[in-house]
């Protein structure tokens, strides 16, 4: 069950309203940037993650982008790729990038609401809490490579497949 409450007779509504309400229903910090677009911030338990979806009309999309700040020190930079292409290959929805400039680390999502389909509350949650998800079981990894000098197949052993409760 969603937390998003929508009537399924009433015509359709914006995929950002229904993010925003989202937002409003778990008291996350977040700033409408326009009528295409929201970013959030989403504390989380190992930091307080960034996110902006943004719908785009000429593509039927609504784009995802969830970052933190992680700048890896140069002499780690290939075993940070190396990470990145193996948790990349455990992932089946998004993937994860390296804005090396920016010093960011993001996770990107598009989903394709092409053909006239619209987004159902209960897509707009699950993306948003699988951003969450993949950043928090992974966001360990990129430390462990980053700072605490593991290789790559190292951290991703160690990563978190499924948390239940806490420790």
């Amino acid at each position: 069950m969603t937390v998003i409450e929508h009537d399924h007779s009433l015509p359709d509504i914006h995929p950002i309203d229904m993010v925003e309400t989202l937002a409003e229903q778990s008291a996350w910090e977040f700033d409408r940037v326009g009528e295409n677009q929201i970013a959030m911030a989403i504390e989380g338990a190992w930091r307080t993650y960034s996110l902006t979806l943004a719908w785009s009309n000429c593509d039927d999309m609504l784009r995802l982008v969830c970052t933190l700040e992680l700048k890896p020190g140069e002499d780690r930079v290939a075993e940070f790729h190396a990470l990145l292409n193996r948790i990349n290959d455990r992932i089946w929805g998004g993937s994860f990038s390296h804005w090396d400039e920016e010093g960011l680390l993001a996770f990107r999502y598009g989903l394709s609401l092409a053909g006239g389909a619209e987004a159902t509350p209960e897509q707009i949650e699950a993306i948003v809490h699988n951003a969450l998800g993949l950043s928090e079981r992974f966001y360990p990894a990129f430390q462990m490579v980053c700072w605490g000098g593991s290789t790559a197949e190292e951290a991703c052993k160690m990563a978190i497949d499924a948390a239940y409760g806490t420790a």
